[in-house]
């Protein structure tokens, strides 16, 4: 089946590219640091779309609450900052897949909950900052996903209704960020997902395995 989209939007981290080896690094650099075990890589993985509170919540066992979080939190991005592309890149066959956007004439945007600090340098260090027609970040939107504002944001600078376009991502919030735009969705099972996740319940109009399956939506 095709979604034969006008324009097609991404989730960055676990959806269009692979940011997992450098948070896994960042992470078990903060614990040893903190006299802390070092976890593996499959758990943290699978974590790193829920964002860098959830991985200090994982790492550490505590909570927002705990009088240390927000100093080890900020202690990891500082990590991270410093070591954003050491591993990164776009996932295995993603760059034919936007390859064909391209020479299709069919825009791509971006729409992540990673702030514009760490989202600009990562698409310029992979050189997609000029192939991207727009990211949107927190930065731009006055609510996060799984509020649609950033879609439709993207959407408007795209000239696309959000209708005649496709978000892809690796977590449920994605998924309802676009059926609150009323767009379709496709839900990536190659992404950052909990292994107890049931990602069939998260309604997505599409599933694919693979980066190679987006191809299967587009237009020929």
């Amino acid at each position: 089946m095709r979604a034969s989209p006008r324009a097609v939007l991404f989730d960055l981290d676990g959806t269009l590219i692979d940011t997992a080896a450098d948070f896994v690094a960042v992470l078990n650099q903060l614990l040893t640091r903190h006299q802390r075990e070092v976890l593996p890589f499959a758990r943290i993985r699978e974590t790193v779309s829920d964002g860098a509170r959830a991985l200090v919540q994982l790492g550490f066992g505590i909570d927002e609450s705990a009088a240390e979080f927000e100093s080890l939190r900020l202690e990891l991005l500082a990590l991270y900052q410093t070591q954003l592309t050491v591993h990164t890149r776009l996932f295995e066959g993603m760059d034919a897949v936007l390859a064909h956007l391209d020479q299709r004439d069919i825009p791509w945007a971006i729409v992540t909950n990673k702030p514009q600090a760490y989202t600009d340098p990562l698409l310029r260090a992979l050189d997609l900052h000029q192939r991207c027609r727009i990211a949107v970040c927190p930065d731009h939107v006055s609510q996060r996903k799984p509020d649609p504002e950033g879609l439709l944001l993207a959407c408007r600078h795209l000239g696309c209704p959000p209708e005649s376009a496709i978000y892809l991502g690796d977590h449920r919030r994605d998924i309802e960020a676009g059926r609150n735009a009323r767009m379709p969705t496709v839900a990536c099972r190659y992404g950052y997902i909990h292994a107890d996740d049931d990602i069939e319940s998260w309604r997505a109009d599409f599933i694919v395995d693979t980066p190679a399956d987006i191809m299967t939506l587009l237009p020929r």
